[in-house]
C-alpha cells in the first residue's frame, strides 16, 4: 500500500504541473492571486511563480510526510496507522491539487471566483478527514494535538471519536451550504467551531478525568 499511494501522489502532482504548462501561454502576464470573503479578487501577481507554487507545494508536503514519521518520538511514531497517516498525505495533496486546478480556471476564464469553490473543497477535505480521524493514534503531527490529548490515551481516543463525527457531519453541512449559495462567512465560522469543539472537549474530559486520579 506504501508504494501506490505515492504512486498516486506523484501522479497528482505530474497533473499539476501539466495543467501549469498547458494554462501557461493561454494566461496573461497578472493574474489573480488571491481572493476575499466576497469571492473578490484582491491580490494580484504574475503569473509564472503562481504556476509553479501549487505544484511544489504539492511536492514538499509529501516530503514532509516521508520525514515526520522518522522525526517522531518511539512512544509517539506514525506506524501503529501508517495506512491512515499515508491516506492523509493524499488527501492533503489533493486538496491542494484541487485548490491549483479552480485558481487556474478562474484566471482562465477571467471571470469565474474560485473562493466558493475553494471552500466547498475545504469542506468535503473535512469530512474525509473525519471519516478516517477515529485511526489516528498519539503522535505529534496528526490529529487533534492538544496537551491535553497527548498527555492521556483515553482522552485521544474520546477526543478523536467525538472529531471523526463532527468533521463529517460539518464537512458535508457546510458543502451543501456553500452549493445552496449561503454567505462564505457562516462557512467559515462553521469551520471554525468545528475547529474549536475538540479542543475545548480535550480540557474539559482531561480535568474530570484528573478530578477522579485517573490521568
Amino acid at each position: 500500500m506504501t508504494r501506490a499511494h505515492y504512486v498516486v501522489v506523484l501522479l497528482l502532482i505530474g497533473a499539476a504541473l501539466a495543467a501549469s504548462l498547458v494554462a501557461y501561454p493561454r494566461l496573461p502576464d497578472t493574474i489573480p492571486t488571491h481572493w476575499n470573503i466576497r469571492g473578490e479578487a484582491d491580490g494580484h501577481g504574475p503569473k509564472a511563480p503562481f504556476l509553479l507554487l501549487m505544484p511544489l507545494v504539492m511536492a514538499g508536503i509529501v516530503l514532509l510526510f516521508r520525514f515526520l514519521g522518522w522525526l517522531s518520538p518511539r512512544q509517539f511514531d506514525v506506524d501503529s496507522f501508517r495506512s491512515t497517516y499515508l491516506y492523509l498525505m493524499v488527501l492533503t495533496v489533493g486538496l491542494v491539487g484541487t485548490l491549483h486546478g479552480f485558481m487556474i480556471h478562474s484566471a482562465w476564464s477571467g471571470r469565474a471566483s474560485p473562493a466558493r469553490f475553494l471552500v466547498g473543497s475545504l469542506f468535503l477535505f473535512f469530512a474525509l478527514l473525519g471519516n478516517v480521524l477515529g485511526r489516528v493514534r498519539r503522535n505529534f503531527w496528526i490529529g487533534v494535538r492538544t496537551p491535553w490529548t497527548l498527555a492521556s490515551e483515553r482522552v485521544w481516543i474520546d477526543t478523536h471519536r467525538l472529531s471523526a463525527r463532527l468533521f463529517v457531519g460539518s464537512g458535508l453541512l457546510g458543502f451543501v451550504a456553500v452549493a445552496a449559495g449561503l454567505p462564505l462567512a457562516g462557512a467559515f465560522a462553521l469551520l471554525m467551531l468545528t475547529c474549536l469543539v475538540p479542543v475545548l472537549y480535550s480540557l474539559v474530559l482531561y480535568k474530570r478525568l484528573e478530578r477522579r486520579g485517573e490521568v
